[in-house]
């Protein structure tokens, strides 16, 4: 089988992580978007493996949670019968607020279910006690009292919101005002000093300027879940062990401690052959 050359596949990835849609890398790029799509989940599902072994044993003191919203085909409301597997998704997120490390994310529901299943996998991955603090979602608080009991400090900042300014289109399309914020703490003891959401929020801002398909207002939409994940996968893995954190000076796995030195797109690419060869 035809294969395209290790820097042609370096290219066409190294693309897709800074936020080009698959049209525009396979224009650039000379290749079809089938090719491009084709790498994009042989890509994925090796850094779904990566991540899997890799980000294990983790020594969090501090993590923070949110969900991002995004929607595959066509938003909730246009959906159809015919169109399975098509609608609103939700990518949670849990963030080590110390070493900027995305310790796990979940892509599903936003419902108590998604929540358990999300922070099951937090918990198989860090050996810490940790404090957790979330946004006011109800979900969090059955899930993170079956999933952790009472081996965790955790807290809710919940967001009070007002109406947003503007008139006529102006206001359709800008936010709520955010009026004052009230923290409620759940279990354990928290130090109210880490109780906040500031860094996982700002990595949703990472997330859309990263992934094309999570820009908003466009036609850069996933069309298939399974391509979605995929292209989180990869996201992720750039993120956590290739892409350097300005504050940090290293990367957040090796801020963790997980890995010595920076990843680049080439290893990840390789990592394709590596877990073929498996």
């Amino acid at each position: 089988m035809n294969q395209l050359p290790l820097a042609k596949r370096v290219q066409i990835v190294n693309m897709l992580v800074e936020g080009s849609s698959l049209r525009s890398t396979s224009r650039v790029c000379d290749v079809s978007i089938n090719t491009v799509t084709k790498l994009l989940v042989e890509v994925g599902r090796a850094c779904e493996k990566f991540h899997d072994e890799t980000v294990r044993k983790v020594q969090a003191r501090n993590v923070q949670c949110d969900e991002i919203w995004s929607f595959v085909y066509a938003k909730q409301k246009n959906v159809t019968e015919e169109m399975e597997g098509a609608g609103d998704v939700w990518t949670w997120t849990a963030l080590d607020s110390d070493t900027k490390l995305m310790i796990s994310w979940f892509v599903g529901s936003r419902d108590a279910h998604a929540a358990y299943d999300f922070l099951t996998d937090v918990r198989e991955r860090v050996t810490t006690r940790m404090q957790l603090t979330s946004d006011g979602h109800s979900a969090y608080v059955s899930a993170v009292d079956a999933v952790f009991g009472q081996y965790i400090d955790f807290a809710q900042l919940v967001k009070l919101y007002g109406a947003a300014e503007g008139k006529g289109n102006e206001k359709r399309y800008s936010p709520a005002e955010c009026t004052g914020t009230k923290i409620v703490k759940r279990t354990g003891q928290p130090d109210e000093t880490l109780i906040s959401t500031s860094h996982v929020e700002r990595q949703n801002l990472t997330m859309r300027m990263s992934m094309r398909r999570f820009t908003r207002l466009t036609n850069a939409f996933s069309k298939k879940i399974e391509n979605h994940c995929h292209a989180i996968a990869l996201h992720f893995v750039h993120y956590n062990f290739c892409r350097i954190h300005k504050t940090l000076r290293v990367t957040p796995a090796m801020e963790a401690g997980l890995t010595q030195d920076i990843m680049s797109i080439s290893d990840v690419v390789k990592l394709v052959d590596r877990y073929k060869a498996a």
